[in-house]
């Protein structure tokens, strides 16, 4: 069960290798695993089999943080990252002193990675066609016609034969290559899904271990709930009662892409990067601001303006463009949902946010102090042309719905009452 424990520099680590590390798994993990969790967390995990070979068994986060020159709150994002594609498995003893276990995992072979339902269709969004397609290619096995060849490969007792000797017993403690499925919180509801299924169109077999593992890993690739995954599952079934793996796979991509506008799901860190947040130290309301921004990803942002309730499918898209096909960072998107909601009257206008967006990209807005400063600049802008043309109520009711960095002095930033406490709030979430 996961647990909300706060990782300190002088809490220890010990690392278990659960498995065999060969060459080969290093080229898949900078090739396949990179491009979806980054080079921090690549690093993260070279660290962690580095320390194996050192005399020391146990050492404390300081290490870490001395060694990858990291803040501890980004190593522990790296780690989040490694245990969430089963690269890393973590364990913890609390205490005075945290005591925490790293059990290291291999990657999944490149065929399993290329057929994976999640991993193989984020890889794709991530690095797109032609860098995919080149990856793909390095681990195609190459097409050999032997029409014309016979095979007269030795069998195991053409060439040994037994003889009476001393028998040895099978080890199980002996390392071998060990990889970790993915696991996810939210599950299909089985019960309700094969239950809706005649008994007559399927076989004992169709709903194996794997079979659930696939649907279930296809439903939350393709955000689909057990109600529409019924239909698919069915439309899947073959003459034997079985489900075509394959087909079901088509299937959930074309529904994915009929309801999205022909685009395929991503899955990216919707967190802005550490090289790019604000230094601490600084206790202002302003810095409180530009740390909450930093911290928390466009969709929890976007879900605390809902009042608890989920955003809707267009404003979800909506950010999803903004992040992938706009490329703007995650703080810059933060800073950008807040503004246009206190514009527009708690609404996503997707025409006006383009407008915006289109300013920042030629301006290269990339941090959130450089979002609200543009936005702050904009706005003293408007005001003069409000001035000039004497439109003095519209002028006002725009100034009564501003963000709260919207001050004449930015570092001393007076927050209303409500906005402290809605900044608390979520600052509290972060804690």
């Amino acid at each position: 069960m996961k647990k909300n424990i706060t990782t300190l520099p002088a809490d220890t680590y010990l690392v278990v290798n659960k498995t065999n590390i060969v060459e080969s798994d290093r080229k898949i993990i900078t090739m396949l695993y990179q491009p979806i969790i980054g080079y921090t967390s690549v690093s993260l995990y070279f660290t962690l089999i580095d320390d194996l070979e050192k005399s020391i068994d146990e050492f404390t986060h300081h290490h870490l943080m001395t060694i990858m020159q990291l803040k501890l709150d980004d190593i522990v994002s790296a780690r989040e990252r490694l245990e969430a594609v089963g690269l890393l498995k973590t364990y913890i003893k609390p205490g005075n002193v945290n005591k925490y276990i790293y059990q290291i995992y291999s990657p999944i072979s490149a065929h399993d990675f290329f057929n994976h339902p999640i991993l193989n269709v984020v890889l794709y969004n991530n690095i797109g066609k032609k860098e995919y397609e080149e990856a793909l290619s390095y681990y195609k096995v190459p097409r050999i016609n032997l029409r014309d060849y016979d095979d007269i490969t030795s069998k195991f007792d053409d060439v040994f034969k037994t003889y009476p000797g001393h028998g040895v017993e099978g080890n199980t403690d002996i390392i071998k290559h060990e990889s970790n499925k993915i696991s996810l919180n939210k599950e299909i509801d089985f019960d309700m899904l094969i239950s809706s299924i005649p008994k007559s169109m399927v076989s004992d077999r169709c709903f194996n271990k794997d079979v659930k593992y696939l649907i279930n890993s296809l439903s939350y690739a393709y955000n689909i709930d057990t109600l529409n995954m019924l239909g698919l599952v069915r439309d899947s079934i073959n003459e034997k009662g079985l489900i075509d793996q394959k087909l079901l796979r088509k299937s959930c991509r074309n529904f994915y892409q009929f309801e999205n506008g022909g685009r395929l799901p991503t899955l990216i860190y919707t967190k802005q990067p550490s090289f790019l947040k604000k230094p601490e130290g600084d206790n202002s309301k302003w810095a409180k601001m530009v740390y909450t921004f930093e911290n928390i990803s466009p969709y929890d942002f976007l879900k605390s303006r809902c009042k608890g309730g989920e955003p809707t499918n267009r404003d979800v898209r909506l950010i999803e463009s903004l992040l992938v096909d706009q490329k703007l960072k995650p703080g810059v998107v933060n800073v950008l949902i807040y503004y246009v909601l206190k514009m527009n009257n708690q609404k996503l206008n997707k025409s006006y946010i383009e407008s915006i967006v289109g300013q920042w990209k030629r301006l290269n807005i990339e941090t959130v102090e450089e979002a609200m400063r543009i936005t702050e600049k904009e706005h003293k802008k408007n005001k003069k042309l409000f001035n000039k043309n004497k439109i003095i109520n519209k002028k006002k009711k725009r100034e009564e719905e501003l963000p709260a960095w919207f001050n004449e002095n930015l570092d001393n930033l007076s927050a209303s009452k409500d906005e402290e406490e809605e900044m608390e709030k979520i600052l509290n979430e972060l804690a």
